[in-house]
């Protein structure tokens, strides 16, 4: 029995459930290297994955040269430069914010240049009333800015009355129509200046001036520009109109 087990020093082991080796000596396996993963930002990676093209001036200061346009270039042309940029580099997260900060820069900056002028051209417009002569600013005094909705309601009122000599002109003169318009004035001025005389000689001044004016102009006019069916009265009492607006409107 000895001797059988000397001669087969292969042994097999039922716990392992494989044959162990005597002779051989098993080799140690070396250790395996640890390679260090790198973590990409989220904001770097592309929308749909893969390598995508990065925008180059993508930390670039100036709104301007980070979107390759001028100082002085149109908002057609910043639009253009924004659009085109916005398709070139859709897929870099990045890129499309660096893109859109330098866009929203431009806007901003260019509402706030505005935003400037108005107020200086009020600024200097105010400046040169005060340091005109004195019957200059006696004469404005005379004169204000209604709302917009004021203005556009009196303006539709008396254009209506010019529209309506215009289409009787051959039916009739446009005096109903003046006579209109005249009370019309009349009443505007006494609802703003709570005197009726004074809105009744405001308004009597305004219907003499546009007389006037019409009588002077409308002879100037060559004849080829007017209908054969308007007289020298209807195109009067258009300046009429327009005298009255004006006076009810803008006069105190």
């Amino acid at each position: 029995m000895a001797a059988t087990l000397i001669s087969k020093p292969t042994l097999s082991s039922s716990f392992l459930g494989q044959k162990l080796s005597s002779r051989g000596n098993s080799k140690r396996s070396e250790p395996s290297r640890l390679v260090p993963r790198v973590t990409k930002c989220a904001t770097d990676t592309a929308y749909g994955g893969g390598n995508v093209p990065k925008f180059s001036r993508l930390n670039v200061w100036d709104p301007y040269k980070r979107l390759g346009i001028r100082r002085d270039a149109s908002e057609e042309e910043v639009w253009s430069s924004r659009n085109f940029l916005l398709n070139q580099y859709a897929n870099h997260e990045r890129s499309a914010e660096s893109i859109e900060a330098a866009f929203e820069k431009i806007l901003m900056a260019s509402f706030i240049k505005r935003k400037k002028t108005k107020i200086n051209l009020k600024t200097r417009l105010k400046k040169q009333v005060e340091e005109s002569p004195p019957w200059v600013q006696n004469l404005l005094s005379f004169v204000e800015l209604p709302p917009p909705v004021i203005i556009l309601r009196r303006l539709f009122l008396f254009g209506f009355m010019a529209c309506w000599s215009v289409m009787n002109s051959a039916d009739a003169g446009p005096a109903f129509q003046v006579a209109i318009s005249f009370g019309a004035c009349v009443y505007f001025l006494n609802d703003k200046t709570k005197s009726l005389g004074r809105a009744a000689l405001i308004g009597f001044g305004g219907l003499v001036a546009g007389w006037f004016c019409g009588s002077l102009l409308v002879p100037m006019i060559p004849p080829f520009l007017l209908q054969p069916t308007w007289s020298l009265e209807l195109l009067t009492s258009l300046f009429i109109y327009v005298s009255l607006f004006l006076s009810c409107t803008f006069l105190k």
